[in-house]
């Protein structure tokens, strides 16, 4: 019986101490088991991992467009990148000591090819909507616009109520669409919403007398419409379908870059640099 009792002490003792190997005290006082360790260890390596996705360590950042968005980002008349994000975002460039490559999107693609890194920015008159929250990270706005319609001067359409039965157009994928989705009852009157890769081709349509109006973003119908040969064709209703806000998107891990972003928007107003860029395109001071 002795010889019994002996070997089930042992057991015992044998048992806790390989559960003693598993725990340590902390400096409070309270019992740690390895396992807490090991989850905090591997917590600290994941932080770790989104500091150094949060980096400013980019030898230079692409920024996806569409070049046919004046005034914002358009080619001119000697087929160069130009336009008030174009100028902004070289100011920032400057701001941050880093180069920017500027890369023409098929913009409906616009946060595949950000989320699949083939971009770094999407900078183009891009507006901030719930939706696009949900797969970017926006920087601060900067810009204020508004979803408005236009329509060629003699088409007889003048409120939105006029639009029922009609052809209206606009950009795929675009804030105009979400606009016109925002107005269901408004939609639903329509005779059709053809959508077109291009605002530019949108316009192109309705000026063949294939659609009767366009929904587009005012910064870009307003610098279009006052550089075409006869401005008094068209007509800008004086409703709109919403205002909305510019911003920058970014990956939303890239924190830092936002940040930084932020900082230089910041700056760029303090200097006057802002506003300058803002009289050059808009004819005013416009920044947010």
């Amino acid at each position: 019986m002795k010889k019994t009792g002996i070997a089930l002490l042992a057991c015992v003792m044998v048992v806790s101490l390989a559960a003693c190997g598993d725990t340590k005290e902390n400096t409070d006082g309270e019992t740690v088991t390895k396992a807490d360790t090991e989850k905090t260890d591997s917590t600290a390596g994941q932080e770790t991992d989104k500091q150094e996705n949060a980096s400013l360590e980019y030898e230079e950042l692409i920024i996806g467009v569409d070049d046919t968005f004046a005034p914002m980002g358009f080619l001119d008349e000697n087929n160069e990148l130009t336009g008030f994000d174009i100028d902004m975002a070289q100011a920032v460039s400057e701001k941050l000591g880093i180069p920017v490559t500027f890369q023409t999107i098929e913009w409906s693609m616009k946060e595949q090819e950000l989320n699949q890194g083939n971009i770094d920015l999407i900078w183009n008159g891009y507006s901030v909507t719930e939706e696009r929250k949900e797969q970017v990270l926006f920087t601060n706005s900067y810009l204020d616009n508004k979803q408005v319609v236009v329509t060629m001067a003699d088409s007889g359409i003048n409120t939105l109520e006029d639009l029922a039965g009609k052809v209206v157009a606009a950009q795929e994928d675009s804030s105009a669409v979400v606009a016109i989705d925002a107005n269901p009852e408004l939609a639903a009157s329509f005779a059709d919403r053809p959508e077109f890769a291009t605002n530019d081709m949108a316009i192109m349509d309705m000026e063949a007398g294939r659609s009767d109006a366009v929904v587009a973003d005012s910064v870009l119908l307003n610098y279009v419409i006052s550089h075409k040969e006869d401005p008094s064709q068209y007509k800008i209703l004086e409703e709109d379908l919403g205002s909305e806000e510019f911003a920058v998107g970014v990956r939303k891990e890239d924190t830092a870059l936002a940040e930084a972003i932020n900082e230089a928007f910041e700056e760029l107003k303090e200097d006057g640099t802002a506003a300058e860029l803002s009289e050059k395109w808009f004819g005013e001071d416009v920044v947010k």
